[in-house]
């Protein structure tokens, strides 16, 4: 047996083993529940072998959403004490015990794969999921848009938790009373690869004003301590939309309001580039400044349908300096931390994202290389969080669901990838 078919037998074990029958966990121990947007990746990875699975997945992840449309990043579906912050803490108030914010809304763009794989057993399942996944998309354009621009109010909101985006917003907040806690990450990984104590104070104190507020959303609208624009969420919402779009025409569906979303996000966008740096750029709404960071996100604007071609030279000039896949993070920066959690590694959805956009916008051989560089990191360290993008070395959590799921739907077929650099 060849090695890559081990490799494709081992990514499916993965999701078999993290697979708790109608949700799969991201991987045991360090994330024992449902979370958002790995649930998406996660369908996209049961897709290539088992459709069924896949829908199965997604119609679990929507029996959490919210009355107000909200889809929230944490679903608990059973007690387990080894992950802080739990259900307790957070108060949810949707139909299942959940954490209160949202995630990066991928489910639309990955739901549209998984249903051209297999359109005649999907249409009953994309039926019933696209009003759902509308008015999520609507809770976007209501509660999460403002000067055009997509925000978040909390760094765990954006999926890239730990990114130093959201360093300058965060110190801006003062977290006194802070109520005592117990971390249960740092149990399970490196403390020197997970956020640090001071970010940690902050996203709990986070926590607690969301809870406080019962997760009113016009009221953190208007006074969250915390409302950063995320040109990740931005460009993957403006695709989610295009995506959900071509769902509707396909289901005779009125698409007028989604098209009026897609006009005010293709207009927002410009918003988030910072010309001092020459790149798409996270910019914090409650002070007024861009982080100063070119990050994995920047990128994002191909995968939305952007064809800026401002992003290339970034994008040649970081791809020479790592051999495992876009970093999370600009390695000449010096905020640069090649093993800290989002500060710098690489991981394999964002170069899956990423891949999309400029194999779409007709860079072959950009997303070739990238699509290399992430089977080198696979094939040669195993299904990890997340890897170093220099020397490779897997970090983070181990067996990971939502790496073998990028490994079965994407990285595993290398096509005209012309070596690694």
């Amino acid at each position: 047996m060849s090695l890559q078919n081990n490799i494709n037998l081992d990514a499916k074990k993965i999701l078999l083993i993290n697979d708790k029958g109608n949700y799969t966990i991201p991987t045991d121990g360090l994330y024992p529940f449902q979370w958002n947007w790995d649930s998406a990746f996660a369908a996209y990875g049961f897709a290539q072998f088992d459709i069924p699975r896949a829908w199965k997945e997604l119609e679990t992840l929507f029996s959490a959403q919210w009355n107000n449309g909200m889809v929230p990043h944490i679903i608990y579906h059973q007690i387990d004490d080894s992950y802080f912050p739990g259900p307790n803490i957070w108060k949810g108030i949707g139909p299942i015990p959940s954490s209160g914010i949202t995630q990066p809304p991928v489910v639309a763009s990955l739901m549209k794969k998984i249903w051209e794989l297999d359109t005649n057993y999907g249409n009953e399942q994309i039926r019933l999921l696209f009003p759902k996944v509308l008015k999520w998309h609507r809770w976007f354009m209501q509660w999460r848009f403002q000067e055009g621009l997509v925000f978040i109010n909390h760094p765990w909101e954006a999926g890239r938790d730990n990114a130093p985006d959201w360093d300058s917003a965060l110190a801006a907040i003062n977290p006194a009373g802070v109520a005592p806690y117990k971390r249960r990450d740092t149990e399970h990984v490196n403390p020197l690869m997970r956020p640090t104590k001071s970010d940690y104070d902050r996203y709990i104190w986070l926590v607690q004003q969301g809870r406080e507020c019962k997760w009113n959303a016009d009221w953190l609208r208007k006074n969250s301590s915390f409302k950063v624009a995320d040109p990740a969420m931005h460009f993957i919402l403006l695709r989610a939309n295009r995506d959900l779009r071509l769902i509707g025409i396909n289901l005779e569906e009125d698409i007028s309001e989604i098209d009026s979303w897609i006009a005010s996000l293709e207009k927002g966008a410009s918003k988030l580039w910072n010309a001092s740096i020459s790149s798409y750029d996270s910019f914090d709404l409650l002070n007024f400044n861009f982080a100063g960071s070119i990050s994995s996100a920047s990128f994002m604007c191909w995968y939305a349908g952007l064809y800026d071609k401002r992003m290339l030279t970034h994008y040649d000039r970081i791809m020479k300096k790592v051999k495992y896949g876009m970093p999370s993070y600009d390695p000449e920066s010096k905020r640069f931390d090649r093993k800290r959690y989002w500060r710098g590694p690489s991981w394999a959805i964002m170069n899956m994202l990423i891949g999309f956009g400029l194999e779409e916008v007709g860079e072959l051989k950009r997303a070739s290389l990238l699509k290399a560089q992430t089977n080198r990191a696979i094939s040669e360290n195993g299904f990890a969080e997340y890897f170093d993008p220099i020397d490779g070395s897997p970090a983070g959590g181990n067996t990971f669901t939502w790496t073998a799921a990028v490994w079965l739907g994407w990285a595993k077929t290398m096509g005209g990838a012309n070596g690694f650099n």
